[in-house]
């Protein structure tokens, strides 16, 4: 895979100059890049690095000095991480599993694969699901029985799709990822402590033991259109009504979502992210790495939600949001300021205690 720096700039809508005539065939970090790379020096700290390697041709900033820069050839974008998205994609060399369906993929008779579609080694399709044209499947993956997943899908290795789940077009899942394991729903005969004290909130005292019967999953997984599912996240089902993943929301690695919850539009949820049982989460929100929502909130549409913060009562929209319990980011950020100063304030009141106490034995 090569492409020239004038290629590259036409397919980015970007501007070249230079030398439009030189080769790349990877990226790389500017102290690593050798002549054939593309130094990605989309920062001034970053093209600092440039002089450490061999980079004949780099990304670039708007406004950057190219040739001060001891570059032959360089692109400019106007925003240099937006283009990294189009870049990267050209440069991406894929998983390699080749084309076709492996003779070791155990297929039932009564799956529908569309045109294109590829199958890797050991993977198992139920019966009646139906895979659309050109998704690409890894090995060792499970589709269960009626599972649909629509065109250009790639499913990657040791994914994990049950019965009935509904899957977008372009959606991608990555190594591991569970869709449609049943939910953690349990009961008990009797009122559980649980429910006591979220009533109470107080200690249990003698309460009797108590055994759980289970819930069944009766309800499955919806995802929309391109939507993304990281390494090992898991996305259970309904208890009656589908769990939903709304159109181009993306969802990074370890974050659960549990039975019933829906989650709208382009939501980004990061790395440990746990939502509750039947939560609901809007448009355009962003939970940040850690962060956990109680069952049965509400958090509107574009809120969001530093890194940590628990979600314990619903969040209105447009809210920024930090801390355990979550409040307004800047009160949070004022709060542990004021925090801070506490050890120089009781050592104020420690000496204001002295002087009047020295106050009082001179009279």
């Amino acid at each position: 895979m090569s492409y020239t720096i004038a290629e590259i700039a036409k397919a980015l809508g970007a501007k070249a100059l230079g030398d439009g005539a030189i080769s790349v065939t990877a990226l790389a970090e500017p102290a690593d890049a050798g002549p054939d790379q593309l130094a990605l020096a989309t920062k001034p700290e970053y093209a600092e690095a440039l002089p450490k390697g061999r980079a004949r041709a780099a990304l670039i900033w708007e406004g950057a000095d190219w040739q001060a820069l001891g570059l032959e050839a360089a692109i400019v974008a106007p925003r240099p991480r937006y283009a990294m998205s189009g870049l990267t994609a050209m440069m991406d060399l894929g998983e390699g599993w080749g084309e076709g369906i492996h003779p070791s993929a155990v297929i039932h008779e009564s799956a529908v694969l569309g045109e294109g579609v590829h199958v890797g080694p050991l993977t198992v399709i139920g019966a009646g699901a139906s895979i659309g044209a050109g998704t690409r499947i890894g090995p060792q993956v499970s589709i269960g029985a009626d599972a649909r997943i629509a065109e250009g899908g790639l499913i990657r290795e040791g994914a994990r799709i049950a019965a009935r789940v509904r899957i977008g077009a372009r959606v991608i899942l990555n190594p591991g990822a569970v869709i449609g394991g049943d939910g953690f729903s349990f009961v008990t005969p009797e009122k559980s402590g649980v429910e006591s004290v979220r009533e109470t909130l107080g200690d249990q005292g003698d309460a009797a033991a108590q055994s759980y019967v289970r819930i069944h999953s009766l309800g499955s997984v919806r995802l929309g259109d391109d939507v993304e599912v990281g390494a090992n996240a898991a996305i259970d089902r309904g208890t009656v009504r589908d769990t939903v993943i709304g159109d181009r929301t993306k969802i990074d690695t370890l974050v659960m979502v549990a039975h019933n919850v829906v989650v709208g539009t382009d939501t980004l949820l990061c790395g440990l992210v746990g939502i509750a049982g039947s939560t609901r989460i809007g448009n355009n929100v962003v939970l940040a790495g850690q962060v956990g929502v109680g069952d049965n909130l509400f958090v509107g549409d574009n809120v969001i939600a530093g890194g940590g913060t628990k979600i314990l009562s619903n969040v209105p929209a447009g809210r920024v949001i930090l801390g355990y319990p979550a409040m307004k980011m800047d009160a949070h950020i004022d709060m542990y300021k004021n925090l801070r100063r506490l050890g120089r304030l009781v050592a104020d009141v420690a000496q204001l205690k002295k002087s009047v106490s020295k106050d009082g034995q001179s009279d």
